[in-house]
């Protein structure tokens, strides 16, 4: 157990930012006043340790910046509580791959330099599970990458944890990449990559493995920088993501933002985000080249880990699963005990969810 509670933070995630993305992304955004004391502490931690960035800057120039990627990502794709952080901590334990840590998520510009110290320190303030489920938390476990490039740039779907009312126009803008400018788009493809560069050499891989939600909406994107790289699409009952994504997000954001949300804008937002995310995979996938996209429903891999395991390798022409094989075996069965939340459908979330998601309901057949 770290010495914090995660819904009792005094700072927030902007703490990792650089100095001039947390200047950009707060500029001309209001902050409530029951969270201007935490604003003022994370701006003057921010300010302070982003004093430090340009350490790491000069180190990633000189042996990093011009070095190519020796191999295209897998993306691990889906909406939140669509079960991508099993898979991706399952295909982790594969060593050839690379990825982003929870430490690099908050502290992205103090990987290369100062690392030791940092991570020592976080890892003993953090708590030790997420505050919505039972996965653990390590500052050197995988993580998704939006929260590292939220710190990077100005330019990420996460911006709404802090600055909630504006939820759909990061979502428009940053995660559909809906009337993004192209200068924006820019900046994006190359924080992006400088980020992989940065995780696989943090974590020893030679390919990087993604597994961030909001790039469930930048397929096109994606596949234009990176041509060859593989996707797996996971599928869960809405149902349970509908519970799942509001318990999630309700629980997550209170210690993160920086002015209120109700929990019913909340739960709209959730309905209406998750139909665009849906609709616009649909559009895109198409650009992925054959063999290269395979979609899983998440209670299949669940079922049997090892087996889905090895198909989407197969399917994918991943290699390394049988070298990779025995450590997988190690982490899917030390899981067997794992107690997952338990969710009951009341009959409003039946409602809701067949008033706003029918359409993935009848697309993957899923039933109550």
């Amino acid at each position: 157990m770290g010495l914090l509670e995660f819904n009792k933070l005094p700072i927030n995630t902007l703490v990792g930012a650089d100095w001039k993305t947390f200047k950009a992304i707060t500029k001309g955004r209001e902050i409530d006043s029951a969270y201007k004391g935490k604003y003022r502490l994370t701006k003057a931690v921010c300010r302070l340790l982003s004093t430090l960035a340009p350490l790491q800057e000069k180190r990633y120039q000189k042996l990093l910046a011009d070095k190519p990627l020796e191999h295209d990502p897998v993306f691990i794709l889906g909406h939140w509580r669509s079960g991508t952080t099993f898979v991706h901590n399952v295909f982790s334990c594969d060593h050839h791959f690379g990825y982003n840590t929870t430490y690099q998520t908050v502290f992205p510009h103090l990987i290369m330099w100062g690392q030791p110290f940092f991570k020592k320190n976080m890892s003993w303030l953090m708590p030790d599970k997420r505050p919505t489920d039972n996965m653990e938390l390590a500052v050197d476990l995988p993580q998704e990458e939006e929260f590292a490039l939220a710190n990077m740039m100005p330019y990420t779907y996460y911006n709404f944890w802090f600055l909630p009312k504006y939820q759909h126009e990061y979502a428009d803008k940053y995660m559909l990449f809906d009337n993004i400018s192209q200068d924006e788009l820019k900046l994006f493809e190359e924080t992006f990559v400088k980020l992989i560069k940065i995780s696989l050499w943090n974590t020893h891989g030679t390919q990087f493995l993604s597994k961030n939600p909001p790039h469930t909406g930048r397929v096109k994107e994606l596949v234009k920088m990176f041509p060859n790289a593989k996707f797996i699409y996971l599928m869960r009952n809405p149902y349970t993501v509908f519970e799942s994504t509001r318990s999630f997000f309700t629980n997550t954001i209170q210690p993160l933002k920086l002015q209120d949300i109700s929990n019913e804008e909340l739960e709209q937002n959730i309905l209406s985000i998750y139909a665009k995310l849906y609709h616009k995979y649909e559009a895109d996938k198409s650009c992925i080249p054959a063999g290269n996209l395979i979609e899983v429903k998440f209670e299949d891999f669940e079922a049997d880990a090892m087996m889905m395991t090895e198909h989407i390798y197969d399917a994918l022409s991943i290699p390394g699963f049988a070298e990779a094989r025995a450590d997988i075996e190690k982490y899917v069965g030390g899981k067997k005990g794992y107690k997952k939340n338990k969710y009951k459908y009341n009959d409003r979330t039946m409602q809701l969810v067949q008033d706003h998601w029918g359409f993935a309901l009848e697309q993957w057949k899923y039933e109550l």
